[in-house]
């Protein structure tokens, strides 16, 4: 003890007492790691709005394609699939399939587009939150065969959003006499701030299983997919070492996500734009939807008070010299002001309720957030301490089945659970391009009209195994329709019911014979697929091939049959059948 000097302890005394001591100092600190800008909760009001008005007019395109009964996902196969596909709502009550007409189907898109358009405004805009949910899980449910991700972390975030006072700021809701705060902390906000980081941190704990993560080469591999890249990703692959320290990059930032919460001020908006520059990048690279825009709502609430007050200060010390600027934002503020003071303000309830509906709302959000908070916990620890060093199938197979026991079969976490999956809001478990994948894939259906003639029925062409497009994304005119065919071949490797792929078919015969005038007697579903390495990133032609027999068909009761053999010398890796029954027909 020589040296100690017990003065010198007895000086650390008043430094912890000072303004409520360590713990206090440690509590403010998270209160304010979880505290969101009322501005932040606008924006990600607005950009929750506009995400799903666009998504839902996009997915017009494949209206009749993919939403309507004489469609290859009519409702009695969403149904039937829904409970062996990962990301859509199990079990859930969908008002799309309260009916089979398509003019009903696409008037109650209409209506979800406008109580989407609500929601950005901010006018009711607690009820169109909770409604925005319901029609999103229900336009799900209508079609799980098309969803990915980013369909899930909408839920998700829109869920969350019903317990957030979104209308405080830039709402109409705020102008007929909303709340007044600048700042909001408190267990929606902790969660829907968790959520994100969770979403990272767990899909980066997956990566490091992954060696080609680990080692910089999943990034070049991956803008080496044709059937994925597109706009800038054709470009960028030409520059493989920019790839490798991008991808670095991202791997290191997903595993430090936790940082998104404990940095404060301006070093946390300099993390926060970091990812955001990173999901502006995939966007105009990587054809996967909306998981870059999504993500970008979701990271727009870490934005505190110093990213909005900064600007601020900029603007009222530049006044002087841009004063056409400011009088454009006056007026632009005066205008919704005017827009909102416009619109009705409508009571639904008596003034004896609204007294009583806050307590309730509090109680109700509480008991909800818990029950929620004890499943994610539970998923999420088992996700990541249960994860074996290396990846190995077999390994991975058995950890989520580890992982469902202990979850589903818990007296406490089982209806929960169950719950979840109905309202379409478990937890997935964040595999997201882990591991990335390494096969290039197109699709050739030689088929056998009733000419006589042999065609490619896919790709509308001659017959050829060749691939239809240097890009490969061109193959699919939505990026749904990529989605759609990858759960197909899932179909033709017995992971989902062989229905989607009868139905699937069904539609294809009746679709060419209005398309072309001529009858389809039976057809062949071939998967093309090649080896992309860090040498054929960018030269398809020097891949290793290998083709997948995923499904024979017969048109109108014929007979199926093979129609056309792929020539095995021009498939080094090997010629396949899909393990399952491949052969079908129609009565």
């Amino acid at each position: 003890m020589r040296g100690l000097d017990l003065s010198r302890v007895d000086e650390w005394i008043p430094v912890l007492n000072a303004r409520g001591g360590l713990k206090d100092t440690i509590r403010n600190h998270l209160r304010y790691s979880v505290t969101i800008d009322v501005r932040s909760l606008a924006v990600f009001r607005v950009l929750l709005g506009l995400i799903i008005a666009v998504e839902v007019v996009l997915r017009l395109r494949n209206f009749s394609y993919f939403y309507t009964e004489s469609g290859a996902v009519p409702r009695s196969l969403a149904l039937s699939v829904a409970p062996q596909t990962r990301l859509s709502p199990e079990g859930v009550f969908s008002v799309y399939h309260l009916t089979t007409s398509s003019t009903l189907i696409l008037t109650l898109m209409a209506v979800q587009v406008l109580v989407a358009l609500f929601l950005t405004v901010g006018y009711r805009t607690r009820t169109a939150t909770v409604l925005s949910f319901l029609f999103m899980v229900s336009l799900d449910a209508h079609n799980p065969l098309v969803l990915s991700y980013a369909d899930m972390l909408l839920r998700l975030l829109l869920f969350w959003a019903i317990f957030l006072p979104l209308a405080d700021r830039w709402a109409v809701d705020a102008v007929h006499g909303g709340g007044n705060r600048r700042q909001f902390t408190g267990i929606a906000s902790a969660l829907v701030l968790l959520q994100m980081v969770a979403m990272y941190l767990v899909n980066g704990v997956h990566k490091t299983n992954s060696y080609l993560w680990r080692t910089g080469e999943a990034t070049p591999i991956v803008f080496g997919l044709d059937e994925l890249t597109f706009l800038l990703g054709d470009t960028l692959r030409e520059f493989p070492s920019l790839l490798y320290y991008g991808g670095m990059a991202w791997y290191y930032m997903l595993l430090l996500s936790w940082l998104l919460l404990l940095l404060r001020g301006r070093a946390r908006t300099l993390f926060t734009w970091a990812f955001i520059f990173a999901h502006l990048s995939f966007a105009v690279t990587v054809r996967i939807g909306l998981f870059p825009y999504v993500s970008i709502a979701g990271l727009v609430l870490f934005l505190q008070r110093d990213f909005w007050n900064d600007p601020d200060r900029v603007l009222s010390a530049a006044g002087g010299f841009v004063p056409s600027l400011s009088r454009g934002l006056h007026r632009l503020e005066t205008g919704g002001v005017r827009f909102a003071e416009a619109l009705p303000q409508v009571r639904t309830v008596s003034e004896p309720i609204t007294r009583h509906r806050e307590t309730v709302y509090n109680v109700s959000t509480f008991l909800v957030v818990i029950l929620l908070l004890t499943v994610v916990f539970v998923v999420v620890l088992a996700q990541v301490l249960i994860t074996p060093a290396g990846y190995l199938a077999d390994a991975e197979v058995e950890r989520e089945q580890l992982v469902k026991d202990t979850v589903s079969n818990n007296p406490v976490t089982s209806p929960i659970l169950n719950a979840s999956r109905v309202f379409g809001v478990d937890q997935p478990d964040w595999r997201i391009f882990t591991p990335p994948d390494t096969q290039d894939k197109y699709y050739v259906f030689p088929a056998e009209t009733q000419a006589g003639e042999e065609v490619d029925i896919y790709n509308d062409r001659e017959m050829t195994f060749d691939r239809p497009y240097s890009e490969l994304q061109k193959q699919h005119d939505t990026y749904r329709e990529r989605f759609y065919m990858n759960i197909l071949s899932q179909a033709s490797r017995e992971l989902i019911e062989v229905e989607a792929l009868e139905r699937y078919s069904e539609y294809l015969c009746s679709e060419w014979r209005e398309e072309h005038g001529v009858e389809v007697v039976r057809f062949n579903m071939y998967r093309v697929e090649e080896t992309v390495t860090l040498d054929t990133i960018d030269s398809p032609e020097d891949r290793s091939r290998s083709v997948t027999l995923m499904y024979a068909y017969g048109c109108g009761g014929h007979a199926p049959e093979i129609v056309r053999q792929p020539p095995a010398d021009e498939f080094d890796g090997g010629v396949y059948v899909a393990p399952n029954d491949v052969v079908g027909t129609a009565d």
